[in-house]
């Protein structure tokens, strides 16, 4: 049983639509994202992910590693 959520994570250090690009690219390239849509504008990721392959932490990480702070937002 697959368990896939959406999770919007508050992003910090975006300064143009190339930062949410970037964000966006990385995420993409983990083991169960399933989607990504990245707002500068708004300053969040919002973040479709299977939990059985990837958890949230894994998600902050690699913002994290792209340059950016992350934390997840509360429901």
């Amino acid at each position: 049983m697959s368990g896939i959520t959406t999770h919007t994570f508050d992003v910090e250090g975006m300064h143009c639509g190339s930062c949410g690009l970037l964000i966006d690219d990385t995420l993409e390239d983990l083991p169960g994202v399933h989607s990504t849509q990245t707002s500068v504008k708004q300053g969040h990721s919002v973040v479709e992910i299977d939990t059985t392959a990837c958890t949230p932490d894994e998600v902050i990480a690699a913002i994290a590693e792209a340059g950016y702070t992350a934390r997840l937002q509360e429901p």
